[in-house]
């Protein structure tokens, strides 16, 4: 939905509002479950992909610019090396085409940030973008091929060497082809329909392209100004500019000699740590996070199809672990009783899937930053030959490196090293920042928590001692994932207990589950506040609807400006059962009522477990939820969303079609894209919403239906909460009715 912005009015989307409540949560609900369904290649397609090209683009530009600024080829005088040089001008020809693939290259990058920027679309800008790259990646390679024969005076003859101007140019040619192909791999995507033809790209990740821009820009700027200063090379300038923003510090010939070189180097070394460390934290807080969710989301959703297909219908269990099974039969418990026991069901594959992500996720840097130094370390080993240095020798020199020690003890002085010691330190931020996050998430966190539990049993026992520290300790060893509530080990939930112990609690007849006293004393909170004068007053005049209303609207309120400070929190807060089933009751969803859910998704390969068992009357398997299960799935496990059952509900006093849902199936609130804070914030926003609209209604006379709200003072003083009951009250319990009944309607 648009925003209605400053011209049109607000009433237009109240107006929205009051003609269809729900098309707007709905239409975004749908687009959340296709964005969590959707493979994550189609995001890679859709968003790392133009990320990545919009990241690296101008840093090729800049190799590009390397590349035509300087001559390709030296003579080496007698006694010298390649370094000391002398250059020799390249032919006219190559200049020309030289140009050529920088104008190329420079029209592909700027139709890639018009794109992305939407000032051009996406038709006429990636065909730009994608033959841009490519022609500029094929005429490097063209001249880079020539340039290395015998017919361009280049080796074998030893007086003459290939300049760091050849070399910067193969490493622009690799990346304009890298980021043309996945840039094909973005349009295939979007024609194939798995995402719209625009790039789905936030005001966040844009700005880590500028960043990066910025840096490359204060890079290329430094290293000309430090080489007009200092009387260097531009490309040695380059190099030494590189080695001082990184911090590297390698101890190279080059170092400021001149007054000025040494007091510019002051703002200088500044000015690129803190640009450096922008593009470090936009890493961090963009690419990071959404790969983390992205990542986490596919992995529980895994993790879930997993679990419930080891549910045993015949000895009614279920895998929640590798080492824990636990009973799972939901014979004989109140609908809340199953509620709850899919609900800790559903926050352990929650955990166990987050833990995982956390240490693939370590798994995978850390085979990347391997990658990087071993890899590195071979071509420092190649191409520092002629300084003798062993393969142990560039290993070495690149670990300094790469933890910016700089020892200075070596150091690459070739044609070939200066430039890949460039492009591999700047290859090397991104993938430090993500190992170093990564390390965090797993490692630390994990000697952390050994270093506290060392000091439980030793210099700060806990409170219950450390005898009862061992024994947990040994039990979370060998019986794996426990139940947790607000990370407290407690007692499992009716209908969930570990197999082999007994199973006494819980009735489908038991009351009073403790989610509705918990719910029934946070509303009390709400009671005696000041703002509850103008509902008291609609009581005292007879009218309870008219005051249950008011004080609904309140507890909303409340509640979402409590709502609004856990939104933040990190890491994202979850909220026990009884908080669950509390927010559930005021958008319209209790969780005592039956007809609001459905039964766990079950797959087709417990279908015919189930239908085996009951031809040969096994275990006298009971016709319980669990065994109604969607019959349409043929041959394929179908997505337990498209067999959503619909149902005419209200929500919060509402009306429309909503679909039922179970806290195991992909609908559920523990499930998708967002944290559980935003997901109940957005519904009590749009339940509040609905209701402002229906009150507009009556203001205005328009027939419709006020409906008794989910949470009232009526309900309360019913338990004896929140003072005297009105005399209506009394009478309606004397009577033995409902006036107006829960959830019953007043005709406006």
């Amino acid at each position: 939905m648009n925003d209605p912005g400053v011209d049109a009015p607000i009433s237009d989307a109240a107006k929205d509002m009051e003609h269809d409540p729900y098309t707007h949560e709905e239409q975004q609900e749908e687009e959340e479950e296709r964005d969590f369904l959707d493979p994550s290649r189609w995001w890679f397609a859709s968003t790392a992909c133009p990320l990545i090209a919009g990241t690296f683009g101008p840093m090729a530009n800049a190799f590009s610019i390397c590349a035509l600024g300087n001559p390709w080829r030296v003579y080496i005088p007698p006694g010298n090396n390649e370094v000391r040089g002398q250059p020799i001008k390249d032919p006219k020809w190559l200049i020309a085409i030289n140009a050529i693939q920088l104008v190329f290259a420079l029209m592909a990058n700027m139709s890639l940030l018009l794109n992305m920027a939407r000032r051009l679309s996406f038709a006429i800008a990636q065909p730009i973008t994608i033959i841009g790259f490519m022609m500029s990646s094929l005429l490097l390679i063209s001249l880079v091929s020539v340039a290395s024969t015998s017919t361009f005076k280049v080796p074998p003859q030893s007086d003459h060497a290939l300049s760091q101007a050849y070399y910067y140019a193969i490493i622009a040619a690799v990346i304009y082809f890298i980021i043309a192909g996945l840039m094909v791999v973005t349009v295939v995507g979007a024609y194939r329909g798995h995402y719209e033809k625009e790039f789905r790209l936030t005001v966040s990740q844009r700005t880590l392209m500028l960043q990066t821009i910025a840096f490359m820009v204060y890079l290329m700027v430094g290293a000309l100004v430090y080489s007009t200063i200092e009387s260097w090379n531009f490309l040695d300038a380059l190099y030494w500019a590189d080695f001082t923003l990184l911090t590297v510090g390698i101890g190279s010939d080059f170092t400021p000699l001149t007054h000025l070189g040494r007091g510019l180097l002051f703002p200088y070394a500044i000015g690129g740590i803190v640009t450096i460390g922008l593009v470090v934290g936009s890493i961090r807080t963009l690419v990071l996070d959404r790969g983390k969710h992205k990542m986490e989301t596919r992995m529980t959703e895994k993790k879930r199809e997993r679990v419930l297909n080891t549910i045993d219908p015949e000895n009614r269990t279920i895998q929640i672990g590798r080492f824990s099974k636990v009973d799972f039969s939901q014979k004989g418990l109140s609908e809340a009783e199953r509620r709850e026991q899919e609900f800790y069901v559903m926050r352990n594959i929650q955990t166990a899937a987050s833990d995982r992500r956390r240490w693939m996720a370590l798994g995978v840097s850390t085979l990347a930053a391997a990658t990087l130094w071993f890899v590195g370390a071979v071509v420092f080993w190649q191409a520092e030959r002629q300084q003798g240095w062993s393969y142990f020798v560039a290993l070495y020199f690149s670990y300094t490196s790469l933890l910016t020690i700089g020892y200075g003890d070596y150091q690459p002085e070739s044609n070939s090293g200066r430039p890949f010691f460039v492009f591999w330190t700047l290859l090397a931020v991104p993938t430090l920042t993500i190992l170093i996050s990564n390390m965090g998430d797993t490692v630390v966190k994990s000697f952390s928590n050994f270093t506290i539990w060392v000091g439980s049993l030793t210099v700060l026992p806990g409170e219950e001692g450390i005898r009862a520290t061992l024994i947990a300790s040994f039990k979370k060893i060998t019986q794996g994932n426990v139940l947790k509530r607000d990370g407290v080990e407690v007692q499992q939930p009716p209908g969930l207990i570990p197999r082999g112990e007994n199973t006494s609690k819980g009735g489908r007849g038991q009351t009073n589950h403790p989610y509705e006293t918990e719910a029934l004393n946070r509303i009390a909170e709400h009671i005696e506040d000041e703002e509850l004068e103008e509902a008291a007053e609609a009581g005292k005049e007879g009218d309870d609807l008219e005051r249950d209303i008011h004080f609904y609207h309140f507890v909303l309120i409340r509640e979402l400006r409590k709502l609004m400070k856990d939104v933040d929190t990190s890491p994202p807060k979850q909220y026990s059962y009884n908080e669950w089933a509390f927010y559930l009751k005021l958008i319209g969803q209790d969780e005592g009522d039956p007809n609001l859910h459905r039964a766990p998704p079950i797959k087709v390969e417990q279908n015919r477990k189930i239908g085996a068992a009951k031809n040969k009357g096994a275990n006298d398997t009971d016709e319980s939820d669990e065994e109604k299960t969607t019959e349409n799935n043929s041959g394929a496990v179908e997505s337990d969303a498209a067999s959503e059952s619909h149902m005419k509900i209200g929500i919060g006093g509402g009306g429309g079609e909503l679909k039922q849902w179970s806290w195991l199936g992909t609908r559920s609130p523990l499930m998708g894209n967002q944290n559980e804070a935003e997901w109940i914030l957005e519904r009590l926003a749009a339940t509040l919403e609905r209701q402002m609209a229906k009150m507009r209604k009556q203001s205005k006379g328009e027939p419709g239906a006020l409906e008794r709200p989910p949470v009232s003072m009526r309900e309360l003083r019913k338990r004896g909460v929140g003072g005297e009951r009105s005399e209506r009250e009394k009478k309606d319990e004397d009577e033995g009715g409902d006036v107006e009944g829960q959830g019953g309607k007043k005709e406006v």
